[in-house]
């Protein structure tokens, strides 16, 4: 039966339907496709915003889409699977550099597919990126222009490249980094029967001029979608003396999105860390820490959080919560940090008070010369503008070798600007409390390349007893001690500091008494001391001893200092030198009554803190008093050297002495005059 003319313009349609398409992929799956490169090249050009070409062959087969592609009849569409041999990608026009500089990377194999209908909106879809034997160069100038942010474009592109995932296999990463001085190369190899882990890497060079070395773990499909599988991440790396370990996921690797780890550090000092980190801490000795670190990586900063973390520095426990942000204009550190049990030595590398071996582990050369005892280590205040900090840390109990009765120390550390506050910094001390206030500024506006220090000190109900807990002669006595200081400074270290302090020192005894055998022995009162050897020590009636100190320049100089008790008068005049260490005091004992033998001649007190020499006229028989005068009269002066006294006692015989000591002393700020000491 013949067609009509309907039928067969219906039936060519048909054909002519089926056999385009049939004959297009007939063209396609047999045609050279080399020769389609140089439209592919200018393509990915465009949407990448800098060269890229495939110098290889170029294969293509037609592939199903994988799982969880487009919906309905688009599943049954093959899109194009590419094979291209020697692929280059090169740097954008801002980075200029040799020919060899002038590529990002380079690869022996890559193999991807790419979706057809999202070419029509100028979209290159790429589900999955694979690579064989990837070369890549990470450059970043010193003006800070680099070579891996592809979001800036001399101009826009209508096209727009989706890359979803990325597998690696064996190939080398290398980071060059004008910014940090960092020169760094990661060799990259894939794991066979491996679960979790698909590739290993190894790294080795220099970060901030630490050498780096370490290895690790990562995923084998690194999923770069907005909504991807967490990507697991584990490495071990060594710097400058730090060991750090990490374990755990990372989403979204393409932007940081969230770092989720368990983290171990440790190293001689905290401080080391500030290369690598970025982040100011303080000089301590050696530590250890571990816990739980979260983060993001903002366009503008990035949020840390290093949670329930507990370790070792020194011999003293940590454990808190620190939050990490960098933002602008200064980055920012925030948290708690408590101590169970505080060593009190291990205080000693934030001033530069530690041991030439302590300081030697963490690596600071010893500076403090022979026969100097503040400590000359200098701040490195050049660093205190690059963070705000704003942490709390209390401990609960502080112990030393030689029993110092501390404990409780509470403080706030609050850095902005470059100033540096301790508001409050509060210990328990020998029964009573210490509470003081301290402001360092080392933002250079006051003072370049040093600091300006303002102290406010208060001591209240300090036992004698439990002060000196080592002093034999001290073990009956009972008494307190009150007492306030305001002191004020310019300098970079603690020497510098107290040698150039400014302000008032004072302090007071009361309602107490003192070992009779210790008065005796510092009034030289020789007859006596033996009789109290023989029959025992008695306890001898503390009326007061006051102690009145001006400070200009770093000399303290004694306006009133006296010691008055049932049987004797001490009074003590002269200077503490604390710019070069040096004690120039003179002790005139008064006996109250009858003694077998005394010396009435005065006794000098002279020499270096690390060398006080004790003396009458003749020397004679006053090193027999030495130990226990240094210990009376130049250990107290120490301990009260930040503290001005206030007392309750008003019917005493040093009533007078107390009414003064109540005038709270007063500092001048830095740099201003400071008053005549008469």
């Amino acid at each position: 039966m013949p067609l009509s003319r309907r039928q067969k313009i219906a039936l060519a349609s048909t054909a002519v339907l089926i056999a385009v398409p049939v004959t297009a992929s007939i063209i396609l799956m047999n045609m050279d496709w080399n020769r389609a490169k140089p439209w592919l090249n200018a393509r990915a050009s465009e949407a990448l915003g800098r060269p890229f070409a495939i110098e290889g062959d170029l294969a293509l087969t037609w592939q199903q889409p994988t799982a969880g592609g487009q919906q309905g009849w688009r599943d049954y569409l093959p899109w194009p699977h590419l094979q291209a041999k020697d692929v280059r990608l090169g740097n954008p026009s801002a980075m200029a550099g040799t020919d060899d500089e002038a590529q990002l990377a380079s690869v022996s194999q890559l193999a991807f597919s790419l979706n057809p209908l999202a070419l029509l909106d100028k979209k290159i879809i790429i589900p999955q990126l694979r690579f064989d034997t990837p070369q890549v160069r990470l450059l970043r100038n010193k003006d800070g222009k680099n070579n891996w942010t592809f979001d800036k474009q001399d101009q826009p592109s209508p096209w727009q490249l989706e890359l979803q995932s990325v597998v690696f296999s064996k190939g080398t990463v290398t980071l060059d980094d004008g910014v940090t001085k960092t020169a760094m190369r990661a060799d990259v190899d894939t794991i066979a029967g491996d679960a979790r882990y698909g590739i290993a890497w190894t790294l080795s060079g220099k970060y901030h001029g630490e050498t780096v070395k370490g290895g690790g773990k990562a995923g084998g499909v690194l999923s770069l979608q907005q909504q991807g599988t967490p990507f697991p991440i584990q490495a071990d790396m060594r710097a400058g003396g730090n060991n750090m370990a990490i374990e755990g996921t990372l989403t979204r690797p393409a932007n940081l999105a969230a770092l989720d780890v368990r983290l171990k550090l440790s190293g001689p000092s905290m401080a080391r860390l500030y290369p690598l980190t970025g982040v100011l801490l303080p000089e301590t000795p050696h530590f250890s820490t571990e816990g739980h670190l979260t983060g993001t990586l903002a366009p503008r900063g990035g949020e840390w959080v290093y949670d329930k973390f507990s370790g070792k520095v020194g011999s003293s426990d940590i454990s808190g919560k620190l939050a990490f942000s960098a933002s602008t204009p200064r980055k920012r550190l925030t948290g708690e940090v408590h101590s169970r049990l505080l060593q009190f030595s291990d205080l000693g590398p934030l001033v530069g008070a530690d041991s030439s071996a302590s300081k030697k582990e963490r690596g600071v050369a010893s500076t403090q010369p022979a026969g100097r005892v503040l400590p000359v280590e200098t701040f490195k205040t050049e660093r205190w503008t690059s963070l705000d900090a704003d942490v709390r840390y209390t401990a609960d109990k502080i112990t030393r070798d030689a029993e110092l009765p501390i404990s409780k120390l509470d403080t706030h550390v609050v850095l902005t600007d470059g100033v540096l506050s301790l508001t409050p910094l509060n210990f328990n001390v020998a029964g009573g409390t210490l509470t003081s206030q301290i402001k360092l500024d080392g933002s250079g506006k006051v003072i370049a390349n040093g600091i300006a220090a303002e102290l406010k000190a208060s001591a209240r109900h300090l036992h004698i007893q439990q002060l000196f807990p080592r002093l034999p002669a001290l073990q009956a006595s009972v008494g307190e001690i009150n007492g306030d200081a305001s002191l004020s400074a310019t300098g970079n270290s603690v020497a510098t500091l107290l040698g150039s302090s400014n302000g008032e020192v004072r302090a007071l005894i009361n309602r107490g008494s003192i070992s009779k055998l210790l008065l005796e022995e510092m009034g030289l009162n020789i007859g006596s001391v033996v009789l109290a050897k023989l029959s025992g020590d008695k306890q001898v009636k503390l009326n007061c001893m006051a102690a009145d100190f001006a400070v200009t320049k770093g000399l303290m100089r004694t306006r009133q200092f006296i010691v008055d008790t049932d049987d004797a008068v001490l009074n003590i005049d002269g200077t503490v030198n604390l710019a070069d260490e040096r004690l120039d005091l003179t002790l005139r004992p008064d006996s109250k009554g009858l003694r077998v033998f005394s010396l009435r001649s005065p006794l000098y007190v002279h020499g270096t803190f690390s060398k006080p020499d004790v003396s009458v006229d003749k020397g004679v028989l006053a090193l027999r008093a030495g130990g226990a005068l240094a210990l009376a009269v130049v250990a107290p002066v120490a301990a009260l050297l930040p503290l001005v006294n206030t007392g309750p006692v008003e019917d005493s015989e040093c009533a007078a002495l107390l009414a003064q000591a109540r005038v709270k002393p007063v500092a001048p700020k830095p740099g201003k005059a400071v008053r005549k000491v008469r």
